[in-house]
């Protein structure tokens, strides 16, 4: 798995590639869940009870960055559809249920639906920290099938 990494990470377009999608979606998930403020002034503010969700949002942004990285060299190396489709869709579904639990936004999206958002609101509010649980495995399976098919199929040799 190491020389996996070693080879997509010796170029290092995909090492910028990772580092772009990581703040891509590091900054819009620390201001939408509400630890960085940008008016009146740029302020950070984490307290001692939300540091388990914003270290979540930050493995999250870097599990992600990598699935998406790998995936484009796999795209660029064997250039199948059919082959590629799930590892994709499963990155995709991984990012989006850890971006779908940020509460403030949540609350005021989905409470104009009625009482069927407010419910909705509600259990993106409660179980926040679960989703993005599921969300990082749905990302490291993701990654683990990523290298075993760019081991695998691509024949490498090491």
């Amino acid at each position: 798995m190491n020389n996996t990494f070693g080879l997509v990470y010796s170029n290092p377009s995909y090492i910028l590639i990772t580092i772009g999608i990581f703040f891509l979606l590091f900054i819009p998930l620390i201001i939408i869940s509400e630890f960085l403020f940008l008016e009146p002034f740029v302020v950070f503010s984490m307290y001692p009870e939300t540091t388990l969700s914003f270290s979540l949002i930050v493995f999250l942004s870097f599990l992600s960055s990598l699935a998406v990285s790998m995936n484009i060299y796999r795209v660029k190396l064997i250039k199948e559809t059919k082959k590629i489709g799930s590892s994709i869709v499963g990155t995709i579904i991984g990012a989006s249920a850890g971006a779908c639990s940020c509460g403030p936004i949540a609350f005021s999206v989905i409470t104009t639906f009625g009482t069927a958002g407010s419910i909705a609101s509600s259990f993106l509010t409660i179980y926040e920290i679960p989703i993005r649980l599921t969300s990082i495995g749905i990302l490291g399976i993701v990654i683990f099938v990523t290298t075993k098919s760019l081991s695998r199929e691509c024949k490498m040799k090491f």
